[in-house]
């Protein structure tokens, strides 16, 4: 976003995006505005929920980088001491209420993209850690004490294995992005490979509703445009 695009859309608390929708598709939003208000959901100012503080860092080809930041009390906008580090994009940084620290846990973060994102083709990674179990070769002095150690034994078997590297295995903890909504939307998936409770997770994941659908009906067609 550019500079104006912070101020216009994120400086202003009261800015209605459903109403700007209506605007722009019929020219005349009294009508039908007061149905669909807050169907959209709050958007982006739902972030201090569980924020005290939110950075939004953006860097648009028309416009230099910009930072703006808000309490919800007062916003700023300034220009990036660091320059054009994003090369284009966006990144929005939450500073996180005491009693919000839960939303930092991979487990809880993997349950809400489950529950809210799994079937948007729009693709999520998370930063996660694993470990794994590597051979790493021995250092020389490492070495040297083993050979110390094993003076009394049996030298033929040492001649053998001269040649091979000595290694040990030790634990590494390696960081990454992983894409975490990785279930292929239902009508991208042939029918006979989707599975009932497929379908209704699905139902309830856009529906909000706790119970599972009455029918479903899928089908595939093929021809100029498939669908």
């Amino acid at each position: 976003m550019t500079k104006q695009d912070l101020e216009t859309n994120l400086g202003t608390i009261a800015k209605s995006g459903t109403i700007e929708f209506l605007e722009n598709i019929s020219g005349d939003p009294s009508s039908t505005s007061s149905d669909l208000i807050g169907q959209f959901g709050v958007g982006f100012y739902s972030s201090f929920l569980v924020a005290d503080r939110v950075v939004v860092t953006s860097k648009h080809n028309d416009d230099k980088q910009y930072i703006w930041e808000s309490d919800t009390s007062s916003f700023s906008i300034v220009e990036d001491p660091r320059g054009d580090t994003l090369l284009r994009g966006t990144t929005i940084s939450l500073f996180l209420k005491e009693e919000a620290q839960d939303f930092v846990n991979e487990d809880t973060l993997k349950d809400l993209v489950k529950k809210y994102s799994q079937f948007i083709n729009f693709p999520i990674y998370l930063w996660e850690s694993k470990t794994e179990t590597v051979e790493e070769p021995i250092e020389d002095d490492e070495v040297e004490d083993e050979e110390k150690l094993d003076d009394d034994d049996a030298t033929v078997e040492e001649d053998i294995e001269e040649d091979k590297p000595k290694t040990k295995k030790v634990e590494k903890t390696t960081w990454d992005w992983v894409l975490v909504n990785d279930s292929k939307p239902l009508w991208l998936r042939n029918p006979k490979e989707v599975e009932d409770n497929d379908y209704n997770n699905f139902y309830k994941a856009f529906s909000k509703e706790p119970q599972n659908p009455l029918a479903k009906v899928h089908f595939t067609a093929e021809g100029e445009v498939t669908f």
